[in-house]
């Protein structure tokens, strides 16, 4: 690989992985168009580096948000049942898929994030408002941000655990980890705080993108070189990410999300139209 594409790759995917960690998308939305629109590479391979670089990116974060407590660990370990299922039927259709439908087919799943993000404001669901139908599923932590103890239950847990397996085949499909769909989710169906909604997708995507990952390598679409170079850049940027995810407020990561999904949504759409090629 060339040096000067191999930095490009690395730099990419750095970026990709302080976003991922503080979105808890996991850097797929921003690999698989950048290998796709800026390295030309096809979009079966970028799916599957995109799925290393998923697990690079709970690696490298989620550890961290587990420790300060931010991560809800048993609504993940409940919704990844779900998720990771969806994962594998998504990855295996993806390799028979055309690329063109593969590209429109993630515009739409930003789109649809990006929307529901702008039009729907985070609601708070607190244990003094609501009963839980799964009360062992509630959780706090403690925003540093604001020094406060933010406490919540989870709501509508039956539709979260449909909403989880569809993000696993989107997944699987896209080589996403899910998490465009699973953080909208569970901050706006469930009533989890984006913060730790972003925090618990995190810890979930790594065993997402894993069951894809595998479909992917068994088909021959998993580039040794590109997967490798991709995962060292997103686990340093997860790292840095998740470091500073505490800092930012809630409103301001709810903003860059919709506008980081809009825009690579238009490119890809432009990219499967022809419009616009590999630079």
């Amino acid at each position: 690989m060339d040096i000067i594409i191999f930095a490009g790759i690395l730099i990419m995917a750095l970026l990709a992985g302080i976003l991922g960690s503080l979105l808890g998308l996991g850097g797929g939305v921003i690999i698989v168009p950048g290998l796709v629109l800026i390295f030309g590479l096809p979009i079966q391979e970028a799916i599957g580096a995109s799925l290393v670089a998923v697990i690079a990116t709970s690696t490298g974060a989620a550890s961290y948000y587990v420790q300060e407590g931010l991560s809800n660990i048993r609504l993940g370990m409940f919704l990844e049942t779900a998720t990771t299922l969806g994962s594998a039927i998504g990855a295996m259709l993806a390799i028979y898929m055309d690329q063109s439908l593969l590209a429109v087919a993630f515009a739409a799943l930003l789109i649809y994030s990006a929307i529901h993000m702008i039009r729907r404001p985070e609601r708070l669901a607190t244990p003094d408002e609501e009963s839980p139908s799964f009360p062992e599923l509630s959780a706090s932590y403690l925003d540093k941000n604001t020094g406060e103890e933010v406490s919540y239950c989870v709501r509508k847990v039956p539709r979260g655990l449909v909403a989880s397996f569809f993000a696993g085949n989107m997944s699987g499909l896209l080589g996403v980890g899910g998490g465009a769909i699973k953080v909208p989710v569970m901050n706006i169906w469930m009533g989890v705080p984006l913060k730790a909604a972003a925090a618990t997708s995190n810890f979930m995507i790594g065993v997402t993108a894993l069951a894809g990952a595998l479909v992917y390598y068994a088909s021959g679409y998993l580039s040794p070189v590109v997967s490798a170079n991709v995962a060292v850049g997103v686990f340093f940027g997860a790292v840095m990410g998740s470091r500073i995810a505490h800092l930012a407020r809630s409103e301001y990561l709810r903003a860059i999300f919709a506008l980081v999904m809009l825009a690579i949504a238009v490119l890809m759409i432009l990219n499967a139209a022809g419009v616009i090629s590999a630079i």
